[in-house]
């Protein structure tokens, strides 16, 4: 998709650390008044799924409306601002290079 920094990961589908993808695609969980966000990362090899966790429980009114709504639209210009944010990808324990 994009030039975000290269992740790597142990992947479920495959047994072992592989590169894993930005694929540009958020997951959107809401319940109510919470809400859930990932970044969505794909294995380079199986496509297996690993999700990066930008809100986590969070009430709605704190996500501010414009990026909510990018969320929902899967917005890649979004995807690939937080698939080079390093302290987002520290807060996700990604090993990276």
């Amino acid at each position: 998709i994009m030039n975000s920094i290269k992740i790597y990961h142990r992947c479920g589908g495959c047994g072992k650390k592989e590169v894993f993808i930005n694929s540009g695609k958020f997951r959107v969980n809401s319940n109510g008044k919470y809400v859930d966000v990932w970044l969505i990362y794909r294995c380079r090899k199986c496509k297996h799924s690993w999700n990066l966790s930008i809100y986590e429980r969070t009430r709605t009114t704190k996500i501010p409306r414009e990026e909510y709504e990018l969320f929902l639209d899967n917005d890649e210009s979004l995807a690939e601002g937080y698939g080079n944010d390093i302290g987002f990808l520290k807060k996700n324990h990604a090993e990276f290079k």
